[in-house]
């Protein structure tokens, strides 16, 4: 699990940032789906809705791949939050573009993958955001299953959980990140996001809860 670069680490922190896709609330915690107990929540799902962010995103995913894994001959999404992403990513690629559900599907073909993916395909999948792993690991391993080869995963943010590395190491799989929840968290400290005591408290949750994982 590493990032692209630092310097577009702490660029993609202060877009997300501000367009308020990650909120930051040490005082009063979020919930998860997972029932988890949080002082910071991630939407990447808003930056679709913000034109400059978006570009920036998308150019940075392409510059990514093509400097990580210049072999790729498909994108692929992971439902629901990536597939718009990935497939502006695809698209300035020049290169085909798949998503893959979350679950197979009841009716019509019954396509855990949408899209067309040929048996010699390798193939770099995109997330918008990365917890403990186990989605986007579900998607790589539907990809995995139907023969093809998954280069790596391209994510905007991860909390970097190490139960996250822990399973991304487990299938063998690289992870490269936009930014992450280190970064992020100096980044709002240092802009006057978050008060030092607020900092610590992020640090605190991050070790106590899931430093035993």
């Amino acid at each position: 699990m590493k990032i692209f670069n630092e310097k577009t680490a702490k660029q993609t922190a202060y877009e997300l940032l501000k367009i308020k896709a990650v909120k930051l609330s040490p005082s009063d915690l979020f919930t998860w789906t997972s029932g988890i107990r949080s002082p910071i929540y991630c939407d990447n799902r808003k930056i679709l809705s913000f034109p400059e962010t978006r570009n920036y995103i998308k150019k940075q995913f392409a510059d990514l791949i093509k400097i990580n894994y210049p072999d790729a001959d498909v994108i692929a999404g992971v439902a629901t939050g990536a597939i718009a992403i990935g497939a502006l990513t695809a698209d300035i690629l020049g290169k085909p573009f798949v998503y893959v559900r979350s679950n197979t599907k009841k009716h019509g073909l019954s396509n855990r993958i949408e899209g067309v993916l040929r048996k010699d395909d390798k193939v770099v999948v995109i997330e918008d955001l990365v917890s403990t792993g186990m989605s986007s690991i579900e998607a790589v391993n539907a990809i995995k299953q139907k023969g093809n080869k998954v280069l790596g995963m391209c994510a905007v943010f991860t909390y970097k959980l190490p139960i996250a590395v822990k399973n991304f190491k487990n299938i063998d799989c690289e992870l490269v990140t936009l930014s992450d929840f280190d970064i992020l968290s100096e980044f709002a400290f240092e802009y006057k996001y978050i008060t030092k005591e607020e900092l610590e408290i992020l640090r605190k949750w991050k070790f106590s809860n899931f430093t035993k994982n």
